[in-house]
């Protein structure tokens, strides 16, 4: 027992210069922060990437989220240490026609976007509470599919981008490709 003791001892002993780092906290590189594709979230996350939206609409966003609800996939992405701005992208499976997404899908007050699948629209949506004003891209697909594209501003901004902004929403909604879903 006491020969324990003086072993335990001993290698306290050592282990008490053991602590003295010469090399301050302050000079270590900080950790690297990995940002993983939007895609690695699954679901409609897939149909878009990062640096793909930050090129065109001047929005940079580092987390994605995907769900499924029904035969609806969506995805949501923000930035790492804010909720808003938010993107959002819906995607579900219709019967739908052109008309028919022109009588019922398209909200009042929404513009008809040409180039956009078989009929497009773009709208403004008004804040909501904790939430600022959004704009939203909608359009049926050739392959029968219903996608939705929604841009959520902070809470507190007066509009919604404006004409240029929309523009740039409509021009990200362009470069996805939903029949990969």
């Amino acid at each position: 027992m006491r020969g324990r003791l003086c072993l335990i001892g001993a290698g306290l002993l050592l282990l008490a210069g053991c602590g003295d780092d010469p090399t301050p906290q302050s000079s270590l590189p900080a950790p690297e922060v990995v940002r993983l594709p939007a895609a690695s979230a699954g679901g409609a996350c897939q149909l878009v990437d990062y640096p793909t939206i930050e090129e065109v609409i001047g929005t940079r966003f580092d987390v994605s989220a995907a769900s499924r609800h029904g035969k609806t996939d969506t995805c949501v992405l923000r930035g790492e240490d804010a909720d808003q701005p938010e993107l959002a992208l819906s995607v579900s499976p219709t019967t739908a026609d052109a008309a028919i997404f022109a009588d019922e899908v398209v909200p009042s007050g929404g513009k008809t976007v040409k180039g956009l699948g078989k009929a497009a629209y773009r709208a403004e949506v008004k804040a909501a509470r904790n939430s600022g004003p959004s704009l939203e891209v909608g359009w049926l697909t050739g392959d029968k599919r219903l996608v939705n594209l929604r841009y959520t501003f902070p809470d507190g901004e007066a509009q919604a981008g404006g004409d240029d902004f929309a523009d740039k929403l409509v021009a990200l909604a362009k470069k996805i490709d939903t029949s990969s879903l």
